[in-house]
């Protein structure tokens, strides 16, 4: 793993993107699973004109995951359909569930753990904020706050979960021999894309291009095997300025390790990307941007004025998205009057991260 210095350009064209040939994919069986949990119906996808017209773009549409499943992000579709899947292929006896997060995955793993009458350990890195961690103490979970980076909680978790042979980590990042769970988790994100599909078609728009928040690289995987299924759709990650891991893995085609910093977009602060991703990150990005903590508080106070509840996170696609829609990412990415832009609020501003 090499390590890289934050860049100093906001976007990079990927010159290693492939995406390939169209690929079928089948996540009926996910979408079932999520339809039979409390609380499930297909979050909105709200139009955006007034931003569409000032970037002179076609159509700008946000997936809104300010509420999903009851939780207000994104991350329960993945961490339900990995510990449903974990506890098939474990048969455990009523196993603790261990996970580090920085906010989102944490508290929706401690949610699936309630629900299924389970005992949780939520490891939780400096940076996190105390309302986040009070917010997944409160679904029930033991939490454990380290004065270390994310990328150190992964690794604390991963020890917890050893020492203990009745216990299965749900982790939404992955190395060399942990692999499953992360891609399970990756599935799960195909409810939101397959629903965002069938809404766009409704209002009669394609999706040319998809601006995904990504910290370690989890949900970005599954907007590019989405991609895949589409001719013509790119996909373009946003992560903090300070944390910038996917932009220096492609600028150096090799997966690369960053120093992270400090910033309110708490659920993107990682340093590394995820083993299991980084193969199909590195054909299917069509590019990269970071963003500051500015920018995706004046995207905020933006998507509210548009009836949005975002956090930073969710935020920063549309924080990207500024940056896309101009000199040089604009004619990289093909962007234009007739463009389809898909944006993913990844949470709202009551979110853990």
């Amino acid at each position: 793993m090499r390590s890289a210095a934050p860049s100093a350009e906001p976007f990079l064209s990927n010159p290693r993107w492939n995406p390939g040939a169209i690929e079928p994919r089948s996540s009926d069986e996910v979408r079932r699973f999520h339809e039979t949990l409390p609380d499930y119906c297909v979050t909105p996808l709200v139009p955006l004109p007034t931003v569409a017209a000032r970037l002179e773009l076609g159509s700008v549409l946000v997936k809104d995951e300010s509420l999903r499943l009851g939780l207000p992000a994104f991350k329960m579709l993945g961490a339900s359909w990995a510990v449903h899947r974990a506890l098939g292929s474990e048969h455990r006896d009523r196993p603790r569930l261990i996970t580090a997060t920085d906010g989102n995955h944490g508290r929706a793993v401690a949610r699936m753990a309630a629900f299924l009458n389970l005992p949780a350990t939520v490891v939780v890195p400096q940076g996190v904020s105390e309302r986040a961690i009070e917010l997944i103490e409160k679904e029930g979970a033991d939490v454990r706050v380290l004065d270390a980076p994310y990328d150190e909680a992964v690794r604390r978790a991963a020890a917890l979960s050893d020492d203990d042979p009745d216990a299965l980590l749900i982790q939404d990042t992955s190395w060399p021999g942990y692999e499953d769970v992360p891609q399970w988790i990756v599935d799960g994100y195909a409810t939101l894309f397959d629903e965002a599909a069938e809404q766009a078609a409704t209002l009669g728009a394609g999706i040319d291009l998809v601006v995904v928040p990504a910290g370690v690289g989890s949900l970005a995987h599954a907007a590019v095997l989405f991609g895949r299924t589409r001719r013509e759709c790119r996909i373009v990650s946003v992560e903090p300025v300070v944390a910038g891991c996917l932009q220096a893995s492609l600028a150096a085609g090799a997966p690369t390790t960053v120093p992270t910093g400090e910033t309110r977009m708490a659920g993107l602060n990682c340093g590394t990307p995820s083993y299991l991703a980084w193969p199909d990150l590195e054909r299917g990005l069509a590019g990269a941007v970071v963003v500051d903590d500015a920018a995706a508080a004046d995207a905020i106070a933006d998507l509210k004025a548009l009836g949005v509840d975002s956090g930073p996170c969710g935020a920063a696609s549309l924080a990207a998205l500024r940056i896309l829609a101009t000199e040089p990412a604009r004619s990289h990415l093909r962007l234009g009057p007739e463009s389809s832009i898909l944006l993913l609020n990844t949470e709202g501003s009551d979110a853990a991260g």
